[in-house]
Parts: C-alpha cells; sequence; structure tokens
C-alpha cells in the first residue's frame, strides 16, 4: 500500500507542476487547460490568454469543413455538446440567443460529440431551430488539440478572443446572461 501511495504523490506532484501561472495557463504560445482547484468557470486576462490550436472537422449538416480559426477578428464562443446530453438540451437555445444578439460580432460553433447517429444530431439542430454551425465529431478526435481539457466533460464552452486566444473556459452549462459580459468585453477589446 505504501509504494502505491508514494506513487501516487509523485504523481500529484507532477500534476500540479504543470502550471506555474496563477491563471491556469501553462507557460507557452498554445492554450493548456489547466482547472485549479476544480474550478468549473476560469477566466483569462488578454496578458494570460494562449492561442488556441485550429479545431477543424466535417460540418454536422453538410459537406463542407469548418474550422475554427477561419473566424478570426470575432469572438468565438465554441461549445462542445451531444444531443444526448440533458444540459445541452436547454443550452442550445441560449447559444442561439448569443448568436442572434451578436450576428455581427460573434460566431458559435459548436462541436458534437459521442453522436453515433448523425441523423439524431441534425433533428436536434432543426428541431430548436439553430442556425449556428458545428463540427460532426462522435469520437471527439478535433479535441485533442485541447491539452488537459477532460473531453467527459460535455457540455463545455470556451470564448475566444478576436486573435484566437482563448479568454475564457466553462465546464458547466451555461445561460445567454453567462456569457453576455465575457462577450461584451471582449468585444470592446481593439
Amino acid at each position: 500500500m505504501r509504494p502505491l501511495l508514494g506513487l501516487l504523490g509523485v504523481a500529484l506532484l507532477l500534476v500540479s507542476g504543470c502550471s506555474s501561472d496563477k491563471n491556469a495557463v501553462a507557460s507557452g504560445t498554445d492554450f493548456v487547460f489547466v482547472s485549479p482547484g476544480g474550478k468549473t468557470d476560469i477566466t483569462y486576462d488578454g496578458a494570460d490568454r494562449k492561442l488556441l490550436p485550429d479545431i477543424t472537422g466535417p460540418s454536422l449538416m453538410d459537406e463542407s469543413r469548418i474550422s475554427v480559426s477561419s473566424y478570426r477578428g470575432k469572438v468565438v464562443v465554441l461549445n462542445v455538446w451531444g444531443q444526448w446530453c440533458g444540459p445541452c438540451r436547454a443550452e442550445a437555445p441560449q447559444l442561439q440567443q448569443v448568436q442572434d444578439k451578436y450576428a455581427d460580432e460573434v460566431q458559435v460553433v459548436g462541436v458534437d460529440v459521442r453522436d453515433n447517429q448523425k441523423d439524431a444530431a441534425q433533428d436536434f439542430i432543426r428541431d430548436r431551430g439553430l442556425t449556428y454551425p458545428s463540427i460532426y465529431d462522435p469520437p471527439g478526435k478535433s479535441l485533442i488539440v485541447l491539452k488537459g481539457y477532460p473531453r467527459a466533460v460535455v457540455p463545455a464552452t470556451f470564448v475566444i478572443d478576436k486573435q484566437g486566444r482563448v479568454a475564457a473556459a466553462f465546464m458547466r452549462d451555461l445561460l445567454a446572461e453567462d456569457l453576455v459580459p465575457v462577450i461584451d468585453r471582449l468585444i470592446a477589446e481593439s
């Protein structure tokens, strides 16, 4: 038992040593997700923001490809969801409200995970009148570039500034009113 506890202690020390930054972003130029103390709402100040590696994949609704980086210059709300997820069902209309309110300045982009029946996910989109695009990615391969992100957490939302850097991460379902202050602040940035 003692060797196991000792090994666990070393592992925890190594994991906790991965981020020396008080704002939960590891050093370097690319974004690495860290949740200090298990926080579910994390914001990053301008100087602490890191570039989100490009997330790409096939569109859920047609034959096109979606690339998050193609929306640079806009604030991007990247939402990880699944039609099987109860909180996602409540959250989707809230995200549509954000898309409608900020149509010229914000782009909501979904990543549909663990939906092996594409037609069920498409029906989810149609039934709710969602107009923002979603990447169809049942195995979650597009999210591998989100280093440190616990891919079992659904829904999850990342708010990305106009330069493509992560400004906020939410590991829970959201209301439009949760996103509005973050979006307003990012739109006001030059």
